[in-house]
C-alpha cells in the first residue's frame, strides 16, 4: 500500500503561560485553560505522534520511519538524519509571556546533551493589539554586562521588542535570546530538539509554588551577544503560487495563499512535505489518497509521492520540506 497524506493526533502540552485559544480556535482536545502547545508532528521520545486517519490509523511516526524509511522521509533525509525525524512542528498559544531563553547550536548541544541544537521559525497566526516578541538585544552587549544585568534584575532593558501582527514571520537562529509575548498565537517549525536554556522567567512560580529552573551558567557560552537585525523574514504573498520564506540547513518553508487549486510535480523533491494550515481549508491529494485540512491542522505528505494536488476555494498554508 502506498503512503497517503497523513494526519496525526495532536499532543497537547499544559504550560504555566498557556491559554484556551488552541481549543477555542482550532478545536484541539484540551481539558485545561492553560494549554500552551499542540505538538503536531513529533518523534521526540515520550512524545511520538500517532496517525489519526486512513488505513494505518494508530501507527506511530517512529514505527512508520522504521518500516518505510526512504519512502516516508526521502533518501537524502535518511542520509543526513538516519531514522530520526529531523523537525518538530507545533502551534503555540501564549496567554502570558514565555520565559526569556535561547538554544545552543549543534556543536554545543552535541557536546553537552548528545542532541541537535534548535534553530526555529515562527509564523504569527493571531496577535492581540500591542502583543510583542523579544528577539535579540537592542545593542551589542559584553558578557560581563549581561551577567550584571541578571544580578541587578535589569535584563529587560537590554532586549529588543518587536510588535507583531498576523502574517509576521521570524527566524530564530541558535544563540539568539528570545521570548514569545502574551497574546501571541503562532506556528513553530524547529529542529527536533527540546534543549532550551531559560535565563529569566519574570520570577514566576509554578502550580506548586516553585520558581522554575534557570540555566544561567549553561547559557553564558551559548548566547550571541551582538545586536543583529536578521530575524524578520521578508517574503512575497503572491496568490496561487509558491512563495519562499525560509531556506536554512534544517528546513525550507514556503508560503501558499491559494484561491484556486494548485498541483505540483514533486518527483525530484526527495523529502517529505508538511502542510500547516494557517487559514481556510483544503483537500490535499497525492498518488495514493487524500486528506482534508482546516485551520490549525497539519498534514504530512510522504516523500514517495510524485505529485501533490491542493484543492481549495481559499487557504493559506506553510509548506515545509528538508
Amino acid at each position: 500500500m502506498g503512503l497517503y497524506p497523513l494526519k496525526f493526533n495532536p499532543i497537547m502540552k499544559d504550560r504555566l503561560w498557556g491559554g484556551e485559544k488552541l481549543k477555542s480556535l482550532f478545536n484541539k482536545p484540551s481539558e485545561t485553560d492553560t494549554t500552551g502547545e499542540s505538538w503536531e508532528l513529533s518523534a521526540v521520545k515520550g512524545d511520538v505522534s500517532i496517525v489519526s486517519n486512513g488505513a494505518i490509523k494508530g501507527t506511530s511516526l517512529q514505527e512508520l520511519i522504521d518500516e518505510q524509511g526512504e519512502a516516508l522521509l526521502g533518501k537524502s533525509v535518511v542520509n543526513r538524519f538516519g531514522r530520526e525525524f529531523p523537525i518538530l512542528i507545533k502551534f503555540i498559544d501564549a496567554k502570558q509571556d514565555l520565559s526569556i531563553q535561547l538554544h545552543p547550536n549543534d556543536a554545543l548541544a552535541k557536546e553537552r546533551h548528545d542532541s541537535f541544537g534548535k534553530t526555529e521559525m515562527w509564523y504569527i497566526m493571531d496577535a492581540d493589539p500591542g502583543a510583542k516578541l523579544i528577539v535579540g538585544f537592542n545593542k551589542d552587549v559584553e558578557k560581563e554586562a549581561y551577567k550584571k544585568s541578571l544580578e541587578d534584575d535589569t535584563l529587560l532593558d537590554l532586549l529588543n521588542y518587536e510588535e507583531v501582527t498576523s502574517g509576521d514571520t521570524f527566524f530564530i537562529n541558535t544563540g539568539k535570546i528570545h521570548a514569545i509575548g502574551a497574546g501571541v498565537l503562532l506556528a513553530e517549525i524547529q529542529q527536533t530538539s527540546d534543549i532550551t536554556y531559560r535565563v529569566f522567567d519574570f520570577n514566576r512560580k509554578d502550580k506548586e509554588g516553585n520558581l522554575r529552573e534557570l540555566h544561567t551558567d549553561l547559557a553564558l557560552d551559548a548566547i550571541d551577544y551582538t545586536k543583529k537585525d536578521d530575524f524578520k523574514v521578508a517574503y512575497n504573498t503572491t496568490k496561487d503560487q509558491v512563495n519562499g520564506m525560509v531556506d536554512c540547513p534544517y528546513f525550507k518553508t514556503n508560503f501558499l495563499d491559494l484561491e484556486n487549486d494548485l498541483s505540483q510535480d514533486v518527483t525530484t523533491r526527495d523529502s517529505f512535505t508538511i502542510y500547516m494550515c494557517v487559514e481556510g481549508s483544503a483537500t490535499v491529494t497525492n498518488d495514493y489518497g487524500s486528506a482534508e485540512l482546516t485551520k490549525g491542522e497539519t498534514i504530512l505528505v510522504p516523500a514517495s509521492s510524485t505529485k501533490i494536488a491542493i484543492a481549495t476555494s481559499g487557504v493559506k498554508l506553510l509548506e515545509v520540506t528538508i
